[in-house]
């Protein structure tokens, strides 16, 4: 009988630490691996945003969120509209949001598409050029919004920060 005892709490034991490696692996196989937006990154791609525009002649303000929308570094350029400061917030919150440019939502409007009008109804879009994605490959980890310079410069100037810190972004 008790030969009988042990080989049961021994194949008890054998069920249970299979059952726990196996529940133990699928639970690390669901959780995803995400990369963070530093705010020194992000900090220094606003102030190369500012930079690219003031060279091209323009007060900017810059916002960079990361992938929940939240503001990582803000600027609001000297001389620059009071409205620019929330503008590029919400460029940036939109590239961030959509994983596209901002300006796709005004080009999609232009050519007739309605539902750029219904998404832009949302709290804080815009549909103007000036704000952009930031990616590591294909993963959205923020977004990056320019507004005051005006005629695609704001556009311009992001691009020039994204660039400028590629190496950066893996």
């Amino acid at each position: 009988m008790k030969f009988q005892s042990k080989n049961s709490f021994t194949g008890f034991v054998f069920i249970l630490s299979v059952f726990t490696l196996l529940t133990h692996i699928n639970a690390s196989a669901q959780l995803p691996t995400r990369h963070v937006l530093p705010v020194e990154l992000a900090k220094e791609m606003a102030e190369k945003t500012q930079a690219h525009c003031l060279d091209m002649g323009y007060n900017v303000s810059v916002h960079v969120v990361d992938s929940a929308g939240d503001t990582l570094v803000a600027f609001r350029g000297e001389g620059s509209g009071v409205h620019t400061y929330v503008l590029s917030y919400r460029k940036a919150y939109t590239a961030m949001t959509f994983n596209r440019p901002s300006a796709v939502f005004r080009e999609r409007i232009d050519n007739g598409d309605m539902g750029p009008q219904l998404q832009l109804m949302l709290p804080d879009m815009a549909g103007q050029q000036g704000g952009l994605p930031i990616k590591v490959g294909d993963e959205v980890i923020g977004g990056i919004g320019a507004a005051g310079g005006g005629s695609g410069s704001d556009s311009i100037c992001v691009q020039a920060a994204i660039d400028a810190v590629a190496d950066q972004l893996h």
